[in-house]
């Protein structure tokens, strides 16, 4: 009997049931070791990771693998509170889900502060570039004194950014080179923000993965009618040196060099099936400053021998050609029609224009905070309706 007293297993059970008793009288007297060791934390934290963790879909599914994708972000460090505005609207609207990653891009070196900033604003990884001296400023061959006295005419005019050299830089660039950046060249896809732009609504899907999955190439959130005196002559070298005003009866230039390019359903060819009796539908323009694309289709031959043709112009320089006419063109040329792509869901503003959504519950489902009947979709310069009209088209 005394052999069994002091046997292990004696030893143990006793060992055992003092940790049982410990614990319990823990439990009873200290309310933080109680919450601590509860079993509804665990069940609680669990639930929680599974929202949380940049692997997992909000739609459930067990791993989430993000699109090969990236926000990319044109600003300056003196920018940096509309950038971080923007930054933080769109991690509390979409992508703390997510996780994408953002690319910063600046004529000039981003400061400490400026990347100190924006790392701890967003919720994954970010990169900060410097734009090749070649891709940003006026070309050499551009001939100044022409180009001056553009932009003073233009400014004279009260054209907006008519005087501007730097916006017509960043026109250029958005254009043709953006993703060309080092940064960028290992992305497929894209989304564009600018500093001090709002978003309204939670986003409840990957844009990203909607785009690969229904094959869009290009996508847009506002519509509107260009500003044709800042284009005068763009439409003539996209369409046969005639001054553009009915869309359809004019015939590109660059069609006649390379009409191997031009998809047969396409924007272009519904603009000129709808044209007759519309109006000045010549410049509809998907507004650039907010746009989801596809870079393979901006890198492809079509786009690029385009882009080359439209540089060599110099119409960036002596008119004040913008990279939302470019991109518009380009889309209904080279992009069948069901490649692009309408978020009505996405509640954005830049001011002074604002889409709000308005299909189904789309305003509901997204806990939207923009004013419905605030929307530009109804505003007279707005293409939007022309633009579902021709995407109906057989």
């Amino acid at each position: 009997m005394k052999v069994l007293a002091n046997s292990p297993v004696r030893i143990a059970a006793s060992v055992l049931g003092l940790v049982i008793l410990l614990h319990f009288l823990a439990t009873f007297t200290h309310d933080g070791y109680a919450r601590a060791t509860s079993i509804q934390r665990f069940a609680t934290s669990t639930a929680v990771e599974k929202i949380v963790t940049p692997h997992q879909d909000p739609e459930n599914s067990p791993v989430y693998t993000r699109v090969n994708a990236t926000f990319v972000i044109l600003c300056r460090n003196d920018q940096l509170w509309d950038t971080i505005r923007s930054v933080r609207e769109i991690e509390d609207k979409f992508n703390h889900k997510y996780h994408y990653p953002y690319v910063f891009l600046n004529e000039v070196p981003f400061d400490e502060e400026f990347k100190y900033r924006l790392k701890t604003m967003a919720s994954s990884t970010t990169e900060f570039g410097l734009i090749p001296r070649e891709h940003w400023f006026q070309p050499d061959w551009i001939d100044e004194d022409k180009a001056s006295k553009s932009r003073d005419k233009m400014q004279s005019e009260n054209i907006i950014y008519g005087g501007s050299l730097s916006y017509r830089n960043m026109c250029r660039f958005n254009s043709g080179f953006f993703f060309r950046h080092p940064l960028m060249e290992k992305y497929k896809w894209y989304w564009r923000i600018e500093p001090d732009v709002h978003f309204h609504c939670n986003i409840l899907i990957d844009p990203f993965r909607y785009m690969e999955e229904h094959n869009k190439v290009y996508a847009f959130t506002i519509s509107m009618v260009e500003y044709e005196a800042t284009i005068p002559t763009l439409w003539g070298h996209v369409k046969g040196r005639i001054p553009c005003r009915l869309f359809a009866f004019c015939v590109l230039d660059f069609i006649k060099l390379h009409p191997e390019f031009v998809e047969k359903k396409t924007l272009w060819a519904s603009y000129q099936t709808m044209a007759p009796g519309i109006g000045t539908i010549c410049a509809i323009v998907l507004w650039s400053n907010f746009e989801i694309a596809n870079m393979e289709f901006w890198r492809g031959e079509a786009y690029m021998k385009f882009f080359e043709y439209l540089d060599s112009q110099g119409g960036f320089y002596y008119e004040r050609w913008g990279d939302a006419p470019v991109h518009s063109i380009a889309a209904a040329l080279f992009a069948s029609r069901d490649q692009i792509h309408f978020f009505d869901e996405i509640g954005y503003e830049h001011a002074p224009y604002t889409h709000c959504p308005k299909e189904g519950d789309n305003w509901a489902r997204g806990k939207c905070t923009c004013k419905p009947d605030n929307n530009f979709d109804f505003d007279g310069i707005s293409c939007l309706n022309k633009f579902q009209n021709f995407m109906k088209q057989a």
